[in-house]
This record gives structure tokens, sequence and C-alpha cells, in this order.
């Protein structure tokens, strides 16, 4: 299945902002495709927003054409990083998840567009937003695609498909509130839950998200094992593969995992309790793990930690499941490489902050990958699991997606932390003299 909407917004990015000038880049060490080796002195040829041509050695100009020169010759040159799951209209600690009752859509959408602006200026030229209540996160799709706001390009998955009292419901207010805020995701039974897929998509969504199981977060003693049924999980996934969307779920216990393989999920967020005979379904179903590391590290791997840190005041329902996790997204991240199940980068960012989303490249080094398959999750990995063509890797015809750093993330990674240069379709954010 393949989401159109991203390519509309790519090119309506391009129209809005881009230079219509040629720009070549000199790239002092080029990584065109993470995954395979990296190439000296090449010239980025960049032509309408999008990657035209890459060349042997330094160009200095072209033959009856106005060009822009962007010196990287002592630069480690590589695509945009994507991040597959983000929340970008709140914050841990910011106080938008009270504020929802108090403050306006536009609010919100504001609020978001600084976040994006810190995604964007961390190398995140592309992200999901996975879970979003009303129209605020379509409005900010549609702004930055005109130009009118500095961000990363987004796909929007509108509100999560949840069932009632599931995770993505509403928890902790008085019922009067509950209902005015109740979500368009919620759906009970499959055909009110193919309804509910429908909607989002009518609203706009380009992937579906589905909370597949409980979550830390929510305020309830639920647990986190499966929530929706079998039955329902195959109506979802069969309904958003019918309108053409990928369609992802929030799972965090082993049965709900499953039951969202076999019911045919394309990927799964977070996975953190899934055991060796769950990787053996990732690899039969072909479905990738995001496994969202660093918001523990964040958060805190320890007891201690957590009761110190960014939740230390979570309600007790949630102190209990996320004091769970522990040191298990590491383990099972690990096991996943270790067993060869497909990996795609996703920070669930908004649990810890926007801006810190490359620090998931450093777990995943930390777990035992290697710096190469850790870029390679955060590009072409993400831009396949997450179906977005024309972004992950620079060739010809790709959006003209850069970020560039002094070091080689190959020999430390970290290097992804310190970026010199950033653009997004043609359009240059960032470039540190």
């Amino acid at each position: 299945m393949r989401t159109l909407t991203v390519f509309l917004v790519a090119v309506l990015a391009v129209t809005a902002g881009a230079t219509s000038q040629t720009i070549l880049i000199h790239a002092g060490t080029l990584l065109a495709t993470p995954g395979y080796a990296p190439v000296s002195n090449r010239t980025v040829v960049i032509r309408n927003g999008a990657v035209s041509e890459i060349l042997e050695g330094f160009t200095p100009g072209l033959a009856g054409e106005e060009t822009m020169l962007i010196d990287l010759s002592d630069q480690f040159v590589m695509p945009g990083f994507i991040d597959l799951h983000v929340h970008l209209t709140g914050q841990s600690g910011d106080g938008s998840g009270a504020a929802a009752v108090r403050e306006t859509e536009g609010h919100q959408a504001l609020r978001a567009a600084m976040y994006a602006e810190r995604t964007l200026l961390a190398g995140f030229t592309t992200v999901r937003n996975l879970g979003s209540r009303g129209d605020a996160m379509f409005a900010l799709r549609d702004a930055i695609a005109a130009g009118h706001v500095r961000g990363p390009k987004i796909l929007v998955a509108g509100a999560s498909i949840t069932p009632t009292g599931g995770h993505a419901d509403i928890h902790g207010y008085r019922p009067e509130i509950g209902a005015v805020l109740a979500s368009t995701g919620v759906c009970d039974g499959p055909d009110d839950c193919r309804r509910a897929v429908r909607l989002q998509v009518k609203r706009g969504a380009d992937v579906i998200k589905v909370t597949a199981t409980g979550g830390v977060l929510s305020n309830t003693n639920a647990g986190t094992g499966q929530q929706f049924t079998d039955e329902e999980l195959e109506a979802i996934a069969d309904t958003a593969h019918a309108l053409g969307r990928r369609v992802t779920a929030h799972a965090h216990d082993k049965a709900g995992i499953d039951a969202a393989l076999r019911a045919g999920f394309d990927s799964i967020e977070h996975a953190m309790w899934a055991d060796a005979e769950t990787m053996t379904l990732f690899k039969n179903t072909g479905a990738w793990i995001i496994p969202t590391v660093y918001p523990i590290t964040y958060v805190g791997d320890t007891p201690e930690k957590m009761k110190k840190g960014p939740f230390r005041n979570l309600p007790p329902a949630s102190m209990e499941k996320l004091l769970r996790l522990g040191r298990q997204p590491r383990d099972m991240t690990r096991l996943a490489r270790e067993m060869g199940v497909r990996i795609a980068l996703g920070t669930d960012s908004g649990v810890s902050p926007h801006g810190h989303n490359a620090r998931e490249f450093l777990e995943y080094v930390a777990i035992g990958m290697t710096p190469m398959e850790a870029l390679t999750a955060g590009t072409v990995h993400a831009a396949e699991a997450g179906a977005i063509e024309g972004v992950g890797s620079l060739e010809p015809s790709y959006a003209a997606d850069i970020v560039a750093m002094r070091g080689s993330p190959l020999d430390d990674i970290e290097a992804v932390l310190e970026l010199t240069f950033i653009m997004r379709d043609g359009i240059v954010f960032k470039q540190e003299p």
C-alpha cells in the first residue's frame, strides 16, 4: 500500500519555498544511501527542490545555468533523518495535557509548530505524527507544505483508533468533560472500527494508528495487554489497506503484538514485551518494529531514576506500568536485531523532548547496532516502513532533504547531535559557516 498525500505535500513545499536556481553542494564525504559505503568529493546537483544528479569531484558551475554553491567539502553529508513516531501537539511537562480543556485548536497548532521547528533543526526532515485530537495537526501539515511554517514534512494519523476505555480514549476527567473531549477514533466491534478508520481517512489521515493494547501513560489500571479483539484488529487492517493507508499499532504486551501481526498490520510501535516467538512472527509477516528506546532512557530505566525524573508525579496506575519497563526497550531491540527483524526509527517524541530525536540513533548503537545500521534505520528503512517514496536516500528525483556534520557518524554516532547544515526540499534551514 502506498500513501500519496506525502508526495503532494513535498510538491507543495517545493513550489512554496525552494529556489528555481540550481544548487550545487560540494560534499567532502557523501553517504548518499545509508547501507552502502560513503564516497568522497562529490557534487550534489539540486533542481526544483529535488536531487537531479551526483557528479564526481567538485564542479564549480554548470554551463548555461545560474547556480548557487554550498561548500560542505570538509563535512559528512547524508539524507535527512526520518522519525516514524512523534506527537507534536505536546511535550511532557509543558502542561499541554491539562490545557486541552481550555485551549483552542489554533493554540495547539501553534505549539505544535514550535515543536516541529525544533524537530527539523535536529535534522528530521520527515516525521509521522501518530495520534492527535482535532484538526491542529492537519492544519500544521498543510501550513508547512505551503511554506508558511518551518518544519519537517509530516504524515498525520489523526485520532488514534482505540476501544472505549483504551489507551487513546479520554481518561482522568469527570464524565461531562470526557464527553466533550471524546475522540473520533473510539470504536467497538468490527463494523464500528471500519467506520472509525474511514472517518480518519475522510479527515485527511496519511496513516492509521491503532492502540492495540493498553498504554503506560494513560491514567487507567487496565494494564498494557490486548484491548481490541482479533476480529476488530482484522477489520481495522483490512479497511486501512483497502483505502491505501499503512496501519501501525501501539502495542506493548505479547498477546496484543501477536494479534496485530496476525491481523496484517504493517508495523508495531514500541513492541516492548515481544519475545523470540513474536520476533519469528515479525519475520514471517514482514512487519517492521519501531522500538522507541530513547524515551525510557530519558524518563529513567530504574525505579530510582523514574521516581526522580520528569514523570515522578504520575498517577499510581501509570507509575505501576512505567516501573515494569526498566531495560526492556533496549533488551527487546537487541533481540529484534539479533533475530533479523526489520527495524525503523521512531522516538515517541513528546514523551521525550522534541529536538532530542537523534538520540535514538545513540540508543541503537548502544544495544549493538553498527552506526551504519542505526543510520539506515532512520533513513532508508524508515522510508520503506512508512511507504514514503522520494525520501531517505539521495538519488535522482528524490527530495533534496540533506543534513551535514563535521565528524563522521560512522566513526562516532554522536556526530548526529551536532549538525551544521539542514536542507528540506531544497530549502536551507540551517547553515553554519
